[in-house]
């Protein structure tokens, strides 16, 4: 059977790629994306949680999460708002933007899975004024307490279209996040840039 909905990922996948815009921000607080892999495996290793990883869930603030960071990086370096650092150096991709609507003007049914922050959704919102146009459903990790690769995130995306796994298309810029989605029964597509993906989705939903 032909899928009949595709779930795209945000950042990275309907924006420019994360890395490049961490590594400016980490540069701009006169450190380094290694030394905050780093300093968040510290705070891991002292509370049990990964600090990223309990932001997006909703379970720290954006604030908590920057105090348990900063206490691990070297001495002197400070760090700026993380989502306003983030986000001004995010782009829109266009591209992909241009194939959902096609999409969404074919009839598929379109829905959003982010892993993302609750105190950040006033900056990418704006970015993708689309959002509500295109997607029947948006999931935030922020908001339902579980993220992308665990299969609870998954599960909520399929009760909210109300499909089963194998009716939708998952782009993801993240390849583990692409196989909790096979795991899911989803059609997973790696994404790495418009170029590769789209015609990948194109032979998933036969168009």
């Amino acid at each position: 059977m032909t899928p009949s909905a595709v779930v795209s990922d945000f950042g990275g996948v309907l924006t420019s790629p994360l890395f490049a815009a961490l590594e400016e921000f980490a540069a701009s607080c006169g450190t380094t994306l290694s030394e905050l892999g780093v300093a968040m495996a510290t705070s891991t290793q002292r509370t049990g949680v990964h600090p990223l990883y309990a932001l997006e869930r909703g379970e720290i603030t954006e604030a908590e999460f920057m105090q348990r960071t900063s206490d691990g990086l070297p001495e002197g370096v400070a760090l700026s708002e993380l989502g306003e650092g983030y986000f001004t150096r995010l782009e829109r991709n266009e591209p992909m933007l241009e194939f959902l609507a096609e999409l969404h003007g074919r009839g598929l049914r379109l829905a959003l899975c982010t892993n993302n922050v609750r105190e950040w959704e006033p900056l990418w919102r704006p970015m993708i004024h689309e959002i509500d146009e295109l997607f029947e459903v948006v999931v935030d990790s922020g908001f339902v307490g579980t993220r992308k690769p665990e299969p609870e995130i998954y599960a909520i995306v399929l009760e909210r279209l109300g499909l089963p796994g194998t009716e939708c298309v998952f782009i993801d810029d993240v390849e583990d996040n692409c196989i909790a989605a096979a795991e899911a029964g989803m059609h997973p597509v790696h994404f790495r840039d418009a170029q590769q993906a789209i015609p990948e989705v194109r032979a998933l939903l036969s168009i």
